[in-house]
């Protein structure tokens, strides 16, 4: 037991040396403070230099964020960095970051990516409800929500409706740090609400009408998802690009 704990403690230690990890510090408030935040594994994976990082700001007047933006432009890797960061923090290790100011958590709830249980009979769909139903039931004001694209495995109003009552619903009744992804730009307009509801967006840039993703979180709202640019990334056929062009135009 005792070569095993010695073995994590340097572990950590070397860690942190090699990666400039940096010691976080703690608060008694609904406090997120972190500069320069970064994915410890996708940055090693990418190589030194090319992981870019990002902040995270969040405090008890607007503790649920709302992230949208392109597909591929960051998002969920963000959500995930900030799990990483507090786990890391929370079991004693050093973190990815410049600088990090966390408060406790009791719990981490996520629903991220896409995934079924055919065995049992429960769609995409329903494995994400359960998830998020799960998260909902049990979080308390000191837990850390992470949920990614709520409700796209239904119909659009559906899902655009299941996922602005969720998010009304832990906004006003649990009160806890959420970090909220999706693509209903509709639902920004919940920040006008006084909910405690924040907009942040993954930002991207077009140039010579090809889409360029920044990486980079920033306040406020994204426009748009960029979806045709990211089919044609795909390269899909231009005819079908031209039409999905002048289809969106129209609706």
């Amino acid at each position: 037991k005792i070569i095993a704990r010695v073995d994590v403690y340097q572990s950590l230690a070397m860690l942190a040396s090699e990666n400039s990890y940096v010691r976080p510090v703690f608060n008694d408030q609904k406090i997120m403070d972190i500069k320069e935040g970064r994915h410890g594994v996708i940055e090693k994976v990418m190589g030194h230099g090319k992981y870019v990082p990002n902040d995270v700001s969040i405090d008890e007047n607007s503790p649920v964020v709302l992230i949208t933006g392109p597909n591929m432009g960051g998002k969920s890797t963000y959500m995930r960095q900030v799990a990483l960061i507090v786990i890391m923090a929370q079991i004693g290790s050093f973190v990815p970051a410049k600088y990090a100011n966390l408060t406790i958590f009791d719990q981490i709830f996520t629903r991220i990516g896409a995934s079924d249980d055919l065995i049992s009979g429960q769609s995409t769909f329903m494995v994400e409800m359960l998830e998020a139903n799960n998260a909902l039931r049990f979080a308390s004001e000191k837990s850390l929500i992470l949920f990614d694209e709520i409700g796209r495995g239904t119909a659009t109003f559906d899902g655009m409706a299941i996922a602005q009552a969720m998010i009304e619903y832990i906004a006003s009744s649990i009160k806890c740090i959420t970090l909220f992804s999706t693509h209903y730009h509709e639902l920004t307009f919940l920040e006008e609400k006084d909910l405690g509801i924040k907009n942040v967006h993954a930002s991207a840039s077009i140039k010579n009408d090809d889409l360029v993703f920044l990486y980079r979180i920033k306040p406020g709202r994204s426009n748009k998802s960029y979806g045709i640019n990211v089919a044609k990334l795909a390269r899909l056929p231009d005819v079908i690009l031209n039409r999905a062009n002048v289809l969106l135009e129209a609706l």
